[in-house]
């Protein structure tokens, strides 16, 4: 089936506004921080990808080996004719693994704050999967948005929140997307989502300073963003990547490091940075199982199964309200 790309109002209106207001916010806070879901442009999209593939980072192909393994299982826990929304698709590559084992889904539903990836992603899936209803939303999932109806009444609505996404937000933020997911849902619908375990600070370590250093290009994609799209004049040779595990918070920190002091322009406002001084770009939590059903539980989700790898790096957990 043919897909057509709605697009949120509140992307609509103004994504440069917004992306400046959130940038100039950031960098006027004493600890100088800038939202992840920024990386998320085109190319940023694209090297994400190329980091998935990385021997080094782990979350994806762990996953990958999950929804392999127990395609059939997490199948039954969703049941027949589901409207399966997910949240930050992405290449949807896990999604394409559910899809092969669910039954008669009647309606999926992408959504991912890159337009244009969403968009090859979605037609892409359209044609490999003629039978299914594709209806991609370009939005912020953080933010109100309409979900489409389908075509039948579904049994159940599921949102699919795969990729350890939920470990970016800080715990009091991921609380709060957890219960605004419950109210959009009814008694019964279902939450898939995937998170990434506790384990050694090394593997974690080096799952975010790949050797190939593409995590770090990562990382700086986001100042070329800034300079292209905001008129930044960022000099990208005078910051470089630095990520560690922060035990006392139970996460991975991904920073910008300026090399030197060194003046900022953006728009009309310039930023003054100190040799060493970092910009925030990305948090990663890592959960113990019995820690995320107690944070699941106190907004409404009850969990009703959980999938592991052998090495319980990872773990994909289906819950219902």
């Amino acid at each position: 089936m043919s897909t057509s790309l709605i697009e949120n109002p509140s992307l609509c209106d103004s994504p440069a506004t917004e992306f400046l207001n959130d940038v100039l916010k950031g960098l006027s806070s004493t600890s100088r921080s800038i939202p992840s879901k920024y990386f998320y442009d085109d190319n940023g999209s694209i090297i994400f990808e190329a980091i998935c593939e990385l021997d080094e980072y782990y979350p994806t192909r762990v996953e990958i080996e999950i929804m392999n393994r127990y395609g059939d299982e997490i199948a039954g826990r969703l049941g027949p004719d589901v409207r399966l929304v997910e949240y930050g698709s992405g290449s949807s590559t896990k999604t394409r693994i559910l899809l092969d084992h669910l039954v008669n889904p009647c309606l999926y539903v992408p959504v991912d704050i890159s337009n244009q990836h969403l968009a090859r992603t979605s037609d892409a899936l359209a044609k490999d999967y003629p039978m299914l209803s594709v209806a991609p939303v370009a939005a912020d999932f953080t933010r109100p948005f309409v979900v489409p109806m389908s075509e039948f009444a579904p049994r159940r609505s599921c949102v699919y929140f795969p990729g350890s996404t939920i470990g970016n937000f800080p715990r009091a933020e991921a609380i709060r997307l957890l219960a605004d997911i419950a109210h959009r849902c009814e008694r019964g619908d279902g939450l898939l989502i995937g998170f990434d375990l506790r384990k050694d600070i090394d593997v974690l370590e080096l799952a975010y300073n790949d050797r190939a250093g593409v995590t770090a290009a990562f990382n700086k994609n986001l100042l070329h963003r800034m300079n292209s799209e905001l008129s930044a004049n960022f000099n990208t040779y005078q910051f470089s990547h630095h990520a560690f595990f922060n035990d006392a918070a139970g996460r991975i920190e991904m920073h910008l490091v300026s090399q030197r002091e060194q003046t900022v322009s953006i728009a009309d406002h310039s930023f003054q940075f100190d040799r060493n001084e970092t910009i925030c770009t990305e948090y990663s939590h890592k959960y113990s199982i019995s820690e995320f059903k107690r944070m699941t539980a106190q907004v409404g989700w009850q969990c009703k199964e959980t999938w592991t790898d052998e090495r319980h790096y990872f773990a994909v957990m289906y819950l219902e309200r």
